[in-house]
């Protein structure tokens, strides 16, 4: 299965195409030699029929493409869509290692520092004046932090990730080393096994993935990229940082870039998440943890052979040697590695009282367990010390060195793992709890102002609601579990483990007071001392949610109660946007401005309070769930916005993209580190845009949330056009998590979660999300402004960052777009009539849109300004567009009551091929 690119390759660029041409002449001879030479034959007339047309738009290429692909049987049809799909994700994988070897490229060649490193972000902050106390100030308050969620679009398993991986390495040795001929056909060979031993596995997962399984997926990207990739990030920095005064060489940076989590303790609309899945959860993770420790530390043992006859040691190092359970002769004069026995025999301990599984490698003998993470690391800093005193600095900075920033970024727990719940579930316990406690308060009836006032009484009194002796319902029970469970995480791992409880269809300051006296249930609330062991985060998502965040926080800051605890976290509170919902409530223009306006009211609030502001950032993968560039989008927050702080949700398929290769990984964590240090420290006093921009971007939210209401909410019929013109009914069903596809048993979009309406979308190549409303926007725009509109939106395209955000990330989905394959799509609808009625409206939009972006942007063509990208997509789409004529038809099949069980697993496998063509589709 060759790969003829469709247009002239750089020279820069060569190397892509060369290795997509190496992946796919692998894939087609497995193929060949795997299904037969007709299946082969079948694969390349599809592809170059495909080719020929996207390259001449030849209709009789089309018409040939058509007969082929109809005349399948249901085997070769399944066969089809596995090669294709199989060469997306190998197009990936060499795109993936394209990137990396540009940014070799530009080391080895010594280029001056790119946007999004961080020795771009220092030499800005040196340029600009910022001085190195206010350097010093911000590392040692900032957080940045990336938090995995279990809402996976990725609907692969991991042992395919796994042999992608193998495939990504063999790539990057050839990449990287001169090889002999002998070594090239080794190489070749080993890829070659890769591709058959993908051939050969089920791409698809046969059983629904339980609460634990997600966990276990989420753990195996700290074994992948973390546990190196961080502790590397952070020596870079701190060299980085000496290399501009030296004086940096005596500070050791706080560990301000850590990892969150929400899989195992996010159950909005998860029954599955209970109690016992948190303690799961977080003892997986600790174990994950301590394992990596034990490993670390034996290999360290193995290094650190020094002979104290000829060095010379700390006082404190030889009282650990002195103290080590290891009195082996061999080792006698060896008081580093006679240390580091005892420091492996405490950690096996700690990991026996913890409740660890059985370890691979025992101790030398018995050792007490350690108390807490700060035991641990401040052993390991004796070593430091006594290495960098004696002669051995060299040796500090090796091993380690990375072991040391290891323990200090995941400690005992690897990450912060929050909780998450619906507030309404939290008025129901709160309800049944008082009911039981107080017979005939009624708190589910109450007024808001009511409401607080009861709230804040209970949480001035250190007596409890809850009675062992009283039975309470399954949910009121689930809710004190879990917020138990939580308390008793903080015993075992230390307070950083659950540090945060997050708030869905948070709405009112009741919402928070709620959570608050679930949390004194617990004792992670203490009334009499005024403090909290946990931060609580409201989530605003909805598009009226966001208009009233700012107010609902102004009226929580001005309850002393309330204000009383905050004293306890710092004076600081988090507040998390969901960038999801409020896209599918309001669509993406609209959502991206009230995301806009509520950060500037929060701003003000904030300040007006006193209060630390930490915003956390609920993007998806797609863009029309908040996804797209992170860099760029981290820098179009408004000035203030980022103050030192921001946390991230990585979610989907972007999990797998972003962190599943070691060199892009780290990439993909400085490019959040140095974001937001130039956020925080270059543009946080950056001046408010123009009036005229503000103003302008209201008119273009009110027509383009006309535009998207009337015809998501308001247009009779949409929800069975979109049920039946998508793939969502399908994608209810496939394997990709533990939560059901709507929070309700329900067909409502309303009820719908965000990922499969986006998802849904994504399939037959509309993107809607990421783009409806638009055009109508920009068209009521230059009616109302005929003379200046124009101008004045260019304008706002050059010098405006938010602005520039929004269209860049349209330019990417309509790129990635193509009406012609939805209008297959909208044919699936039995109602001729629905039909009719809305696919052409969709139709005039999206051109439109196109339009109007080119218009603003200046542009010829759509992604002009990002060449890569363009050709990456217009290579794509000879190989996906099979794979969505054939979709198509199983869909037909399957509606039409086939019960043939390969119909529905070619859907199923046709998801994932498309899914991995377009990369961010969740």
């Amino acid at each position: 299965m060759s790969a003829n690119l469709l247009d002239t390759t750089p020279a820069k660029d060569l190397p892509l195409r060369d290795d997509i041409r190496l992946l796919g002449r692998l894939l087609g001879d497995t193929i060949r030699e795997q299904e037969g030479e007709p299946v082969y034959a079948i694969v390349e007339r599809i592809r170059q029929t495909s080719i020929r047309f996207h390259r001449e738009e030849d209709e009789t290429a089309q018409r040939e493409l058509e007969t082929t692909l109809n005349s399948l049987s249901r085997g070769r049809t399944n066969q089809i869509i596995r090669a294709y799909s199989y060469f997306s994700h190998l197009a990936n994988l060499a795109e993936d290692q394209h990137h990396v070897r540009r940014s070799r490229a530009h080391a080895m060649a010594q280029s001056g520092p790119r946007p999004g490193t961080l020795a771009n972000a220092l030499k800005a902050a040196q340029d600009t004046g910022v001085r190195q106390t206010e350097l010093a100030a911000f590392f040692a308050s900032a957080l940045v932090s990336p938090v995995l969620t279990a809402h996976p679009t990725e609907v692969r398993r991991k042992s395919t990730i796994d042999r992608e991986m193998e495939v990504s390495r063999i790539l990057a040795v050839r990449d990287r080393q001169h090889l002999t001929p002998a070594e090239v056909a080794a190489s070749e060979e080993a890829l070659r096994g890769a591709i058959l031993t993908l051939w050969q596995t089920s791409i698809l997962r046969r059983n629904r993935l339980k609460v634990i399984d997600e966990v276990m997926n989420g753990l195996s990207y700290y074994d992948y990229t973390f546990f190196e990739e961080l502790p590397r990030l952070y020596a870079s920095l701190e060299d980085q940082l000496t290399a501009m005064d030296p004086a940096w060489n005596t500070v050791e940076l706080p560990s301000f870039l850590r990892m969150g989590s929400w899989i195992g303790g996010d159950r909005d609309g998860n029954p599955f998440v209970t109690a016992e899945a948190l303690r799961q959860a977080l003892l997986l993770q600790s174990q994950r943890a301590l394992a990596f420790y034990l490993e670390e530390v034996n290999l360290l043992g193995g290094e650190l052979s020094l002979d104290g006859n000829y060095v010379a040691v700390s006082e404190q190092v030889q009282a650990l040697a002195d103290s080590s359970p290891d009195h082996s002769p061999h080792r006698q004069d060896e008081p580093y590695r006679r240390a580091l026995s005892g420091i492996y025999a405490r950690l096996v301990a700690t990991t026996e009282k913890l409740g660890h599984a059985e370890i691979t490698r025992h101790a030398v003998g018995v050792a007490p367990a350690y108390e807490n993470v700060e035991g641990l690391a401040g052993d390991l800093a004796v070593l430091h010390r006594s290495l960098l005193a004696n002669g051995s600095g060299s040796l500090a900075r090796g091993r380690l060195r990375k072991l040391r920033r290891a323990v200090d970024v995941f400690g005992f727990h690897l990450a912060s793992l929050d909780l998450r719940q619906n507030s309404d579930v939290h008025e129901r316990v709160i309800d049944e709890l008082l009911e039981k406690a107080l017979p005939g308060t009624g708190y589910a009836g109450l007024p808001e102002d009511q409401r607080v006032a009861l709230l804040l009484e209970e949480l001035r009194t250190p007596r409890l609601l809850a009675s062992p002796y009283i039975e309470y319902s399954d949910e009121t029970a689930s809710e004190l579990a879990i917020a138990r469970e939580a308390a008793n995480a903080h015993r075992l791992y230390g307070p950083v483990s659950v540090p945060n409880y997050v708030i869905s269809k948070a709405s009112d300051p009741s919402d928070i007071l709620e959570v608050a006296l679930l949390l004194k249930e617990a004792g992670l609330l203490r009334p009499r001392e005024g403090e909290m062991s946990v931060n609580i985060v409201p989530l605003f998502e909805t598009i009226d949610d966001l208009r009233n965040a700012g107010a609902v926080m102004d009226a929580l800051f001005s309850l002393p109660g309330y204000m009383r605890l905050l004293r306890s976290r710092g004076q600081a509170h988090e507040v998390m946007l969901g960038y999801s919902d409020s896209n599918k409530d309001g669509g993406f223009l609209t959502s991206g401005w009230e995301l806009y306006k509520a950060e500037i009211e929060l701003i003000e609030v904030f300040k007006r309070h006193a209060v630390g502001l930490r915003l956390f950032h609920g993007r998806g993968g797609s863009v029309g769930r908040g996804g797209g560039p992170s860099y760029q989008a981290i820098l179009a927050q408004p000035g203030g916005a980022v103050q030192g702080a921001i946390r991230i949700t990585e979610q989907g398929e972007v999990i797998a993209g972003k962190y599943s290769n070691r060199d892009l990984g780290r990439r993909n964590l400085e490019i959040l580190a140095a974001a937001t240090l130039e956020a925080s420290l270059m543009h946080s006093g950056q001046s408010a845009p123009r009036d005229a921009y503000l103003a302008a971007m209201g008119e273009l939210s009110d027509a383009a949330f006309k535009a998207y209401r009337g015809l998501v909410y308001e247009t009779e019929g949409f929800e069975r056009y979109f049920w039946e013109s998508t793939v969502i009914g399908e994608i209810a069903n496939l394997n990709i998590g533990s939560r059901p596809a709507s929070r309700t048993n329900s067909r409502r979009i309303e009820d719908l979660r965000a990922i499969p309406w986006v998802f849904g979308w994504a399939q037959c190549r509309l993107m809607l999300p990421g783009w409806y409303g638009f055009g109508s926007a920009v068209e009521a725009w230059l009616a109302a402004h005929p003379d200046d509109g124009l101008a004045l939106l260019q304008e706002m395209y050059r010098e405006w960052p938010f602005f520039q955000s929004l269209i860049s990330n349209m330019d990417m989905v309509l790129a990635k777009s193509n009406i012609a394959i939805a209008s297959q799509y909208a044919k699936l609808v039995e109602d001729v009539a629905l039909r009719d009625a809305i696919f052409p409206r969709i139709r005039l939009e999206w051109e439109s849109s196109i339009a109007k972006l080119l218009a603003i942007s200046e542009q010829d063509a759509l992604l002009d300004g990002n060449p890569l990208l363009a050709r990456s997509i217009r290579n794509r789409f000879p190989y996906l567009d099979p794979l969505n004529h054939l979709q198509i038809e199983l869909l037909k099949r399957h509606r039409a009551g086939d019960g043939d069980k390969r119909v529905v697993e070619g859907i199923h496998l046709s998801i994932n091929g498309i899914a991995a063509g377009l990369r961010n589709s969740g």
